[in-house]
């Protein structure tokens, strides 16, 4: 019997397992590349899928080929496989079908909510499982991220490799197969395109879109804000948060000029310095300036394609337009203005350029992944993805580490200061206390005090800012909750965040880019408040105007309403909510509003405990039974003007209702809820 194919053919000058796919040679059988003899494993009926409506079978995709992709999301090497995945999706979208196998490494990539949140940032339109157990992982072999697994249109296994595989390779593998198949004359291959649910498919627009990195300027009174997902950067007042400029127009893409016309994907840090706005532009792998005067973008680094070889420490590259980098995360501005370094997650090192000069070096680490402290040529960094300078010191996210660690320049010395002190990228937790007890799990960003006195840490996969401090050598908790991210504005003790990618600090304030929640943060240390930004010119971000975007509301108030009990008759009966808007607004039909109910005892049951929102009484049908509940009600509403759909607000509001069941009592249950516009809504939008 022939052996499942393990392609092992690696790259020599790649610093991370790239891989080719086997091609035919003469002479070659090609059954014994494109034909499996062993039968793919059945998925798992306890996990979860999305942009599905319902879970796929072997049995179901007999005919197509199929390739899995085991991945975590956090992870660099996954990320770089991307834009591959979508090209096999577009070359073959009839043959080929993807799934997305998440094996979660951290306890937060293993929440489905998250993954949803992550398949939507990526542009993932393909099926994906949560295979936060590591079920399918174990029963196809998987031994790294990422790996991928091919699928015969037989439902065999006939590939198997872990790394990073080019485009070409799987070209010229699946085109062998599918013109081997098409040889036989059979018609086994399926071409019937798979039907998709896509997560978030229905949802309104936001402003922001997944939001990365945010950088205050206090001397010109500007808040910058990269926009990742939107693909651009916000220029906004630093007082009233009024939109002034934006940059880039909104499409993914790798273009220099003018601000309308300028194009970025998926931009994240950002420093600012003499009027040049130095932005790190994520997938285009390269480094942007941003002339502020003029208004124009032009590229400093980077030729646009991601780089595969490792880079020596030391050596100078003279040409920096023409060097691949590796994603690129975050940026920093020496306070001289001469030299720009440059958090190369993807080669799990930093990178330095001088900008007198026009060259580029690898500046700390070797290259390795690891959380190893040495020298700053020997040090080994594991994804590093914000950066903090104050005088000498270089502080630095290292994520998949789940550290902050700090390189002293002048003293040629890279130690950690929070986070686990070994060197296990596994081990990673939500611990406060000194360095050696405290943990984080994969923190994105960093910033501090300009002494360098008070250290703040957007710990982003628990969804907490933390504050380390360099005399106590303590991490702890200032704002989050404990447990899967939220969004609500407030006291410490109540405000919650969804994985922030980074934060900056002027003057007591910090500003905080909440990246999952689309909206940027302030905390007001001093009196331990959070609130949200809100724009007073919101239609300035608005990318599409025939989509609705929800351009505010009041979706971070939290709480619930305690509403007064009432008493309610046996029988049938029904639920009715009377929602009163602001004068000259309506329910806005082109997105989804809900009501969910649900009852604590058989006092009260409902038919269904979900119904629509489509007009401005809402009815649920219900059936009483004496006795007592408490009915708990939750409302998302979206509204709008009138005479302008596309733009909108959103109303968010849980209640509390007692209720008892009696002979005597009303009808049904009657509630009336008004509906107030936020404070910066009040000229109309």
């Amino acid at each position: 019997m022939r052996k499942i194919a393990l392609l092992i053919l690696v790259l020599a000058v790649v610093l991370i397992g790239v891989v080719l796919l086997p091609t035919l040679a003469q002479g070659d059988n090609p059954e014994d590349l494109y034909v499996g003899t062993v039968a793919a494993p059945a998925f798992p009926d306890d996990v979860e899928w999305l942009n599905v409506d319902a879970p796929l079978t072997l049995d179901g995709l007999r005919g197509k080929i199929i390739l899995l992709d085991f991945w975590t999301y956090g992870c660099i090497n996954c990320i770089h496989m991307i834009p591959v995945i979508q090209q096999i999706e577009e070359t073959f979208p009839d043959e080929v079908v993807v799934i997305g196998v998440h094996s979660a490494k951290f306890l937060n990539e293993g929440e489905t909510e998250n993954i949803s949140q992550i398949v939507q940032r990526y542009n993932l339109h393909h099926p994906v499982i949560n295979d936060d157990e590591f079920e399918v992982w174990r029963s196809f072999g998987a031994s790294a991220w990422p790996t991928f697994a091919i699928v015969d249109p037989r439902g065999n296994m006939v590939a198997l490799q872990a790394g990073e595989v080019p485009f070409e390779a799987f070209e010229r593998y699946i085109s062998g197969m599918i013109d081997y198949y098409d040889s036989l004359g059979t018609d086994e291959i399926d071409r019937t395109p798979l039907e998709l649910a896509l997560e978030g498919a229905s949802d309104p627009g936001t402003p922001l879109r997944f939001p990365g990195k945010v950088l205050a300027d206090p001397d010109g009174n500007r808040l910058f804000i990269a926009d990742s997902n939107h693909h651009r950067i916000v220029v906004a007042d630093l007082t009233t948060y009024e939109v002034l400029s934006v940059i880039g127009d909104g499409q993914r893409g790798f273009v220099d000029g003018e601000y309308n016309e300028v194009r970025f994907d998926q931009p994240q840090g950002m420093a600012l310095g003499d009027g040049w706005l130095y932005v790190a532009d994520v997938n285009n792998h390269a480094i942007r300036v941003v002339d502020l005067e003029a208004q124009k973008v032009r590229t400093i680094a980077g030729n646009g394609i991601m780089g595969t070889s490792l880079a020596p420490f030391g050596t100078a590259f003279n040409a920096p337009r023409e060097v691949p980098l590796r994603s690129p995360w975050d940026v920093e501005l020496s306070p001289d203005g001469e030299t720009l370094y440059i958090a190369m997650a993807g080669m799990h090192q930093i990178w330095s350029m001088n900008l007198a000069t026009d060259s580029l070096q690898a500046s700390i680490g070797n290259g390795r992944e690891a959380q190893f402290n040495a020298r700053l040529s020997n040090s080994e960094l594991a994804q590093p993805s914000g950066l903090f300078l104050t005088g000498d010191l270089l502080y630095f996210a290292d994520s998949e580490s789940s550290t902050i660690r700090v390189a002293d320049l002048a003293n040629d010395s890279v130690a950690a200061v929070a986070g686990t002190p070994n060197n296990d990228l596994f081990d990673f937790g939500d611990i406060d206390g000194e360095y050696t007890v405290n943990r984080l799990q994969h923190p994105l960003g960093v910033t501090g005090t300009a002494d360098g006195s008070q250290i703040y840490i957007a710990d982003t996969y628990n969804s907490k800012i933390k504050l380390y401090d360099p005399e106590t050598q303590e991490t702890n908790t200032l704002f989050g909750q404990t447990g899967n991210g939220g969004y609500r504005d407030g006291g410490a003790d109540v405000a919650a965040f969804d994985e922030p990618g980074g934060l900056d600090y002027v003057d007591g304030t910090l500003y905080v880019a909440d990246t999952n929640n689309h909206v940027i943060r302030v905390i007001d240390l001093e009196a331990e408040t959070v609130e949200t930004v809100t724009f007073p010119n919101p239609e300035a971000l608005v990318i599409d105007s025939n989509s609705v975007t929800v351009v505010g509301g009041n979706a971070a108030e939290g709480g619930t309403i305690e509403l007064d009990s009432q008493t309610i008759a046996a029988g049938d009966g029904e639920l009715v909510m009377t929602l009163v808007l602001p004068e000259g607004y309506k329910i806005n039909t082109l997105t989804s509003s809900v009501l969910e109910a649900n009852s604590d005892s058989e006092a009260v049951t409902f038919t269904e405990n979900a119904v629509a929102v489509e007009d401005t009484t809402v009815s649920m049908a219900a059936n009483f039974a004496e006795g007592e509940a408490t009915v708990s009600l939750e409302l998302d509403v979206f509204y709008c003007e009138v005479e302008n759909e596309t733009v909108c607000l959103i109303e968010r509001a849980a209640f509390e209702l007692p209720v008892t069941v009696s002979e005597d009592g009303s009808e049904g249950i009657a509630i009336e809820h008004s509906i107030t516009l936020p404070e910066n809504i009040s000229q109309g939008l």
